[in-house]
């Protein structure tokens, strides 16, 4: 008999998330890496004049050589500082071969926006642990820094419209590789820190050349003084005069002069309201007495839709989205429609490259929209029409999050991303009008969307407040909190945290027993959560009771033919597989293949699961030629579905590299057990359960072709990463003891290697009992070694 190694296949269970009684099979997701990553959208205005100079000092002072160069275009709103921002990016695109990464300043979470843009645009993970030390975001985001592809080549930075300098400070980059632009309205900034471009208003000739390009030279050269002189009264800010330009251009009869007539008689309006609470300055004053014009000249439904799009977040918006909330406020269609063509013309929105249907609003506009807002939210009719206008754009976007699956496709998560900054602000400052029955539903969108892309530090705030929220406004003693118990206990199953998931885990099971009685789809939920907690535990004793009490209450309340029943019954496969019951497990793995197929067709994630499920059986019954084109058409399945990075496709390469393996086919195994190994410490960071998996299995491989020390340097490392994770006494840690024995052996260190086969032995009698295939392995293991010492 040979001395066994004991090696791992992962096997796919699922765990419920009960919010809409579907199952989660997977985790992360990533889009493929393109080749250089650049999300700038904005096409930049065809009437660009006057900043030649202030270009070229951009440009001077990001390429200076030695440091990491960080620049402030720093002055008022309407002033052009985006514009400036975006026509540098734009003519400079071939001086940053690295990439151009372009972030909205406002944003409180600089840190997490810059992790989600190295994900989704250069497509790997970053490791949530490093030396068995947590990172937090901002060591997060010096990963990425440090790891950026391409890897050599300047990168352009553009952080637009920054509040807040000292959230620049805490993300800025760490090499010299970087260039830094940022827009920002704050003025007289730490030289030491930055060096501040002031952006000033447009010199007269350049403010007169911006007007004629709008209005045409014969135009202004009639009224060549009024045209000087309506520049003057706008301040020189592009803004305001773009606002004017489209504003003439509407209507060719119209004089200047009686423009800027118009104009003054509006900008006393506003200086009234302003000396009641003064915001703006003089120019913007001007700018706002355009924008008042311009309003005016809306029609009355126009003026609605625009102060709609104030609630909307400072972001892309997808005009679908004002659509939606347009129907459930009874708007005809046509008046949309119209209204978007009326704000266009107005340049009150502006329209995105490279992305259809979508629009911008400039945030000095948006406070002027949101001023309308205001005004417009009185009461009609006895009801409020601000609160009307909240709720509908609140139940649009509550729609929008409850399409987010629980295993988001890298398809998916590209199409929505758009949508999630708008699901943020309802969740931020909108939660109040979300009705009841949908208040989790917020909370729990973000958390897939985030998951979806193995962003797990941006995915657990939104859980924690989910439960915050939901207690403030529904009480202790609501169904909705043993739901957001169990979310956040998955999440952090999904971690490796049992010892954090298990409380919370029970805390839900009882109080949905006390709301919702014994018999209740969500008791059988959160007994086959507990359930999958205590096999990832190797607490087989306490997991069977429940998967088996999860699926018959299953079958009563939802009938012999549902997703449910094929999650219950793979679940319980998987049991049966760590106890070695290889013969009780596969009828249950075709039967939920089966099923599978009949209600989620041949192309979904959860097939690919089964097909990997059955084909580990097959392996371990020594079926190799009936597991391998599992294998294959699992992993062929995910790739497409879930993209090359994945941490269900890092266990479809671990799978198959160990049927390589147990063929002796060490030159096809290997690889593909390194590259499960990087995929899961990507995705799942350096301490992850799974990874410890691709350690053992690798050491095993190196062992077999007397590579002894690296096995060695591996073997050791995940024998000590099981420890912290599972506890002295799991099964795993077992396993890792064995392999390590199982090395001191083939080299004839009979000495080191008994007490780790006792230990090991030990532990899978006590876990496994005697009759289980690790411990008959395990015991011949120590036979052999004892009689080969003797």
């Amino acid at each position: 008999m040979s001395n066994e190694n004991l090696q791992g296949i992962i096997t796919q269970g699922g765990k419920v998330i009960v919010q809409d009684s579907t199952f989660n099979f997977g985790s992360s997701q990533q889009t493929s890496p393109p080749n250089i990553p650049n999300n700038l959208i904005y096409k930049g205005a065809i009437n660009f004049v006057g900043r030649d100079n202030e270009l070229t000092d951009i440009h001077q002072k990001l390429q200076q050589s030695g440091k990491v160069a960080i620049s402030a275009v720093a002055g008022m709103g309407g002033v052009g500082k985006t514009e400036l921002a975006t026509q540098y990016a734009l003519r400079h695109e071939a001086d940053y071969p690295g990439g151009i990464c372009w972030l909205n300043g406002r944003e409180s979470e600089l840190a997490a926006s810059i992790v989600q843009f190295y994900l989704l645009y250069i497509g790997q993970e970053i490791p949530k642990e490093l030396g068995g030390k947590l990172l937090n975001l901002q060591e997060q985001v010096r990963w990425c820094w440090q790891h950026w592809h391409p890897s050599e080549g300047l990168v352009l930075v553009v952080l637009d419209d920054v509040t807040n300098l000292e959230n620049l400070r805490e993300v800025q980059p760490t090499t010299n590789r970087f260039r830094v632009l940022v827009t920002t309205r704050l003025r007289n900034l730490n030289p030491n820190f930055v060096q501040e471009i002031s952006l000033d208003v447009l010199p007269e000739i350049k403010a007169l050349e911006l007007l004629t390009a709008f209005v045409g030279e014969k135009r202004i050269q009639r009224e060549e003084t009024t045209a000087k002189q309506l520049c003057q009264w706008l301040g020189y800010l592009p803004l305001g005069l773009e606002l004017v330009g489209h504003y003439l251009a509407e209507d060719p009869d119209l004089s200047l002069a009686e423009m800027l007539e118009r104009l003054k008689v509006q900008r006393l309006e506003d200086e009234a309201l302003e000396r009641r609470q003064p915001t703006l300055s003089a120019a913007q004053l001007g700018v706002k007495a355009a924008f008042e014009l311009s309003w005016r000249e809306l029609e009355d439904k126009t003026q609605l839709v625009g102060a709609l799009l104030s609630l909307f977040a400072p972001n892309v918006i997808p005009w679908q989205l004002v659509e939606f909330s347009s129907e459930l406020l009874n708007w005809a269609k046509t008046d949309v429609t119209e209204a978007k063509k009326q704000l266009y013309k107005r340049h009150l929105i502006q329209s995105l490259e490279d992305k259809n249907a979508c629009y911008q609003i400039h945030p000095l506009i948006r406070e002027f929209l949101q001023g309308k807002f205001a005004q417009i939210s009185l009461f009609a009719a006895g009801e409020e029409l601000g609160v009307k206008f909240k709720q509908a754009f609140a139940a649009v976007i509550v729609a929008k999050a409850k399409e987010i699956p629980e295993t988001p496709t890298r398809e998916f998560i590209e199409s929505v991303q758009d949508t999630i900054p708008h699901i943020q602000e309802v969740a931020q400052n909108l939660i109040h009008v979300v009705k009841d029955k949908d208040l989790t539903w917020v909370f729990v969108s973000l958390g897939r969307f985030y998951e979806g892309q193995g962003l797990y530090a941006l995915e657990e705030p939104w859980h924690i407040q989910c439960l915050s929220i939901v207690n403030v406004r529904l009480g202790e003693e609501h169904p909705d909190i043993a739901s957001s118990l169990n979310n956040l206990a998955l999440f952090y199953e999904s971690q490796g945290k049992y010892a954090e998931a298990e409380p919370l885990y029970l805390q839900a099971l009882a109080m949905r027993k006390c709301l919702l009685g014994e018999e209740h789809p969500d008791i059988a939920s959160s007994l086959n959560n507990l359930a999958n907690l205590y096999e990832s535990q190797g607490k087989y004793t306490e997991a069977e009771p429940l998967y088996l009490q999860a699926l018959a209450m299953k079958k009563r309340l939802l009938g012999e033919e549902h997703p449910d029943i094929a999650t219950s019954l793979n679940n319980l496969a998987t049991l049966y597989e760590s106890q070695g019951k290889y013969a009780a497990a596969e009828p249950l793995y075709l039967q939920a293949l089966a099923m599978k197929k009949r209600l989620l067709g041949e192309e979904h994630p959860n097939i690919a699961t089964s097909l990997n499920n059955l084909a580990n059986v097959y392996n371990y019954l020594g079926k190799c030629a009936a597991a391998e084109p599992l294998y294959l058409q699992a992993l062929e399945m995910k790739k497409r579905l879930l993209g090359e990075e994945h941490p269900d496709v890092a266990i479809s390469l671990n799978n198959l590299a160990y049927l390589y393996d147990c063929q002796r086919n060490y030159t096809a195994a290997e690889p593909l057990y390194l590259q499960a190994l990087q995929i899961g410490k990507r995705l799942l960071g350096e301490e992850h359960p799974d990874v410890a998996i691709s350690l053992n299995n690798l050491a095993n491989l190196y062992n077999s072709q007397g590579r002894y020390t690296e096995a060695e340097l591996l073997h050791l490392q995940a024998l000590a990463m099981r420890k912290r994770l599972l506890g002295d006494n799991h099964p795993n840690v077992a396993t890792s003891l064995n392999n390590l024995a199982k090395l001191y052996y083939s080299q004839g260190k009979f000495a080191e290697a008994e007490p780790l086969y006792l230990q090991a032995l030990a532990i899978f009698e006590q876990k496994l009992g005697v009759n289980h295939p690790h411990t008959v392995k395990c015991c011949e293991n120590l036979e052999r070694l004892r009689a080969a010492n003797s």
